[in-house]
């Protein structure tokens, strides 16, 4: 489906007074358009918890996306959309409870979310009551698997693990560290997958550390990492651990490479490591000033209230989960329209062969079998002078 991106962008800079990120949206506006006409998308997103930082950012991305197209057209009608905030907590208990209710709320489509272990939790849900859900940045195989009713817009763990890999052998670190957050299927998932490939490259793990969620004491594992010798460490932690790692690090003296994968790519750790984040390597799914038109309709949105700016750690920087917020959306809309209907399966049906070429940031979007979108490519990024700067765009596989 083509659709023009420098149209739906246009409209975004009239429509700037939009809902807040509140546990459910107003439908005040909603109802003053599209005569009275309203469905809903749900928003499964950490608003609080462990991940909520990140979840508070890729609400923004969908909440842009919602400003720039906020209707849907079915049966020649004009359906206004209401987002349905709901809040998962970054814990796998409440997140079947946010699904529920977004069940129950009569949402025809779900979008969401950051961290893959709550989307596990609350996919079978979704699959039971008949509603499609896109994922944002959940990268863990096992969030599709098995589900006719999840897709994704990002690539998977497989996937950057790989590139990861091939990027520090490419490097010289032929040996390395690795820190896993055990129970943490996205941390768990990518270190598997990038021992797979670093180890069939030939490089050596010379030491696998380990912790539990919520630990905040790293001196023991990164004295570990420092008697071995390595010079590169790959930890592709959530983003609440980074700045604990980088800073307990350097008062340690260890000076190592940092890799990890696309979760660092968050201000958090820019603005609570400092210079101890300096020269840190990354992969994400996009990298600002790919395509300029985007970029600058949406700084210019997230600058035009403070909400939004304190909401983005009071920067107006793209991260690439944002991004992908924005793709999701657009996608489930394209799908919805293509069904022509507003039942669950019709429109996942639709999603199953939808192809979304205009429009969308991340590249075409076409889902495999498996409802994962067909990704051969990420941005390799390293922080330099406190901001994410762009290295290389990697494209691997088919």
């Amino acid at each position: 489906m083509k659709r023009s991106l420098g149209l739906l962008l246009a409209t975004s800079l009239i429509a700037t007074s939009l809902i807040g990120c509140g546990e459910s949206s107003s439908s005040e506006s909603a109802q003053t358009a599209g005569n009275g006409d309203v469905i809903k998308i749900g928003v499964f997103e950490p608003k609080t918890g462990e991940n909520g930082s990140g979840g508070a950012q890729e609400e923004l991305g969908i909440e842009f996306a919602h400003s720039v197209r906020p209707t849907v057209t079915v049966g020649g009608k004009e359906y206004t959309i209401e987002l349905d905030w709901q809040d998962n907590q970054s814990d796998k208990t409440v997140a079947a409870t946010a699904a529920q209710k977004l069940i129950s709320d009569g949402c025809v489509g779900v979008i969401g979310g950051y961290g893959s272990g709550t989307c596990i939790a609350a996919g079978s849900y979704f699959s039971d009551a008949m509603i499609p859900a896109i994922g944002t940045s959940c990268t863990n195989t096992n969030v599709t698997l098995g589900n006719d009713y999840y897709f994704r817009v990002c690539y998977l763990d497989p996937f950057q693990g790989t590139v990861m890999a091939d990027w520090a052998i490419d490097q010289g670190y032929t040996e390395i560290a690795t820190i896993d957050n055990i129970g943490n299927e996205y941390t768990s998932g990518l270190v598997q997958t990038f021992k797979d490939e670093y180890e069939a490259k030939g490089g050596t793990i010379v030491t696998a550390e380990t912790f539990q969620t919520n630990e905040s004491d790293f001196k023991a594992i990164l004295t570990n990492i420092k008697n071995s010798g390595v010079k590169a460490v790959f930890a592709p932690t959530d983003y609440v651990y980074a700045p604990l790692l980088l800073n307990q690090a350097a008062d340690l003296g260890l000076e190592v490479q940092w890799i990890a994968g696309d979760t660092w790519n968050n201000p958090v750790l820019t603005e609570d490591a400092g210079d101890n984040a300096e020269g840190v390597v990354l992969d994400c799914f996009y990298a600002e000033g790919g395509n300029e038109e985007f970029d600058a309709a949406f700084k210019e949105w997230i600058n035009s209230e403070s909400k939004y700016l304190e909401a983005n750690l009071g920067t107006d920087n793209i991260i690439g989960n944002q991004a992908m917020c924005y793709d999701a959306y657009m996608v489930m809309c394209d799908a919805i329209e293509s069904a022509n209907s507003l039942d669950g399966t019709a429109i996942r049906d639709a999603l199953a062969s939808i192809t979304v070429e205009d429009g969308v940031i991340g590249g075409t979007v076409v889902f495999d079998e498996n409802g994962d979108a067909k990704k051969n490519t990420t941005y390799v990024l390293e922080v330099k002078d406190k901001a994410f700067t762009f290295v290389e765009e990697v494209t691997h596989g088919e």
